[in-house]
């Protein structure tokens, strides 16, 4: 496996569209290793710019910290040429040890998602950011979404402290928010698109110098994912919205009718292609038999 500077896992990461596979489990809801190994080398096949080990989509908030290294270095083990990220989060105590956890299990950088329950000021996620930051040689990417939406001012100080904070992922969709972090910070991080499904978002926010994004779609279809990623590249508005009217807004609206489906049907579009990934982990839930086909009436369109 390939070593990467922080630097240069930001380039990579801002060059093409990023990977967030599920974590496989079995029926009895334990992880099945080897059916997640044989996935990792599967979507490895395709292009892809990073790939994100037990990220949201692969249920980090439901995996033990033992479960977390299990998949961050199956992960790793598998996959060639292409920056591993690692999971950080919960507080800060326990993302610093996560953190500690991915450098030693060989990936190239963290994405820092919201701490665990709590809100917090500014000055209290930058100190949680600034801790992880020194706890890690690796590059670490910052998750605004939930109860750690960072401000601008929030993210330039960080910016100026922590020399391996390298990117900025944004669940919010706050237009006027990225444009402050954009105009004041321009290229010294690399910028990632993070709200659900964001495929949505993924042409407006080109515009804001926001340059790949995290494709769940990329575990089921990921020839389609990959060529609504050309067409953004491109600007080529007329294949976007083609693609968003025959697949992208049908898929949101089955994916908006029960929290946590962003997950869920994910999982699904695995069911449905003939890669069962598992069942989701409790609290989330896993959809119906009729969405279910629902569902693969769309994936048929674009396969």
């Amino acid at each position: 496996m390939a070593q990467y500077s922080p630097g240069e896992v930001a380039r990579r990461l801002g060059s093409g569209l990023l990977s967030f596979p599920v974590t496989h489990f079995r029926d009895d809801l334990s992880f099945d290793e080897a059916a997640y190994r044989e996935n990792i080398g599967r979507l490895a096949g395709h292009p892809a710019a990073g790939l994100f080990a037990a990220g949201g989509t692969g249920e980090f908030f439901s995996l033990t910290l033992a479960e977390v290294d299990q998949v961050v270095t199956a992960a790793v083990d598998e996959v060639r040429d292409v920056p591993v990220i690692a999971p950080a989060g919960y507080g800060t105590a326990t993302a610093v040890e996560l953190a500690r956890g991915a450098e030693r299990a060989g990936a190239h950088g963290v994405l820092l998602l919201p701490p665990y329950l709590t809100e917090s000021t500014q000055e209290g996620l930058a100190a949680h950011v600034r801790a992880v930051c020194a706890a890690t040689d690796l590059g670490v990417i910052i998750y605004s979404r939930a109860n750690a939406v960072y401000q601008d001012t929030t993210v330039a100080g960080l910016a100026d402290d922590c020399p391996n904070l390298v990117g900025f992922k944004d669940g919010v969709g706050d237009l006027e928010l990225m444009t402050r972090i954009h105009t004041r910070l321009g290229d010294r991080l690399t910028y990632i698109g993070g709200l659900p499904t964001a495929e949505t978002f993924a042409l407006p926010y080109l515009e804001l110098g926001v340059t790949t994004y995290s494709s769940a779609l990329f575990n089921f279809v990921p020839e389609f994912a990959l060529d609504f990623y050309d067409a953004v590249r491109t600007r080529d508005r007329d294949r976007v919205r083609r693609h968003l009217d025959e697949f992208v807004l049908p898929y949101c609206a089955i994916r908006n009718r029960r929290p946590g489906y962003a997950v869920s049907i994910v999982k699904a579009g695995m069911k449905v292609v003939g890669r069962p990934a598992g069942p989701v982990r409790p609290p989330l839930t896993d959809l119906d038999d009729g969405e279910l086909a629902e569902l693969a009436t769309l994936v048929k369109k674009v396969s």
